[in-house]
């Protein structure tokens, strides 16, 4: 069992920063594939950035060159850094931990880009 606990999210002006962070228990870390999703109102969860175990970084289109993904295994911690924050990034993010055929979530962290 994994437990994902994310935070760093709030209330920002269009090209603002935020840094998500996720942290997983457990001892098994290193080895999970690890994303970002998000989910805005009345639309359906998608994929934001993932990061396998081995450190391999893949991004949706709409936010790649301006979201970073980056785990720190010593840590327990997934992290999301997103720059140039636009009004569409405003969703709730999850964290989502997978390995083999099972498959974690976190409980979300609001990120609202507003003027």
């Amino acid at each position: 069992q994994v437990q994902l606990v994310e935070s760093g999210g709030g209330l920002v002006q269009p090209g603002e920063s935020l840094t998500l962070s996720c942290a997983a228990s457990g001892e098994l870390f290193s080895i999970y594939d690890m994303g970002w999703y998000r989910q805005a109102p009345g639309k359906p969860r998608e994929l934001v950035a993932g990061m396998t175990g081995r450190g391999l970084a893949t991004y949706t289109d709409s936010v790649r060159g301006r979201f970073t993904i980056s785990r720190d295994n010593a840590k327990n911690t997934l992290y999301l850094q997103m720059n140039s924050l636009k009004f569409e990034d405003t969703a709730v993010y999850y964290c989502n931990a997978k390995i083999t055929t099972l498959n974690y979530w976190g409980q979300g962290t609001q990120v609202t880009v507003s003027s």
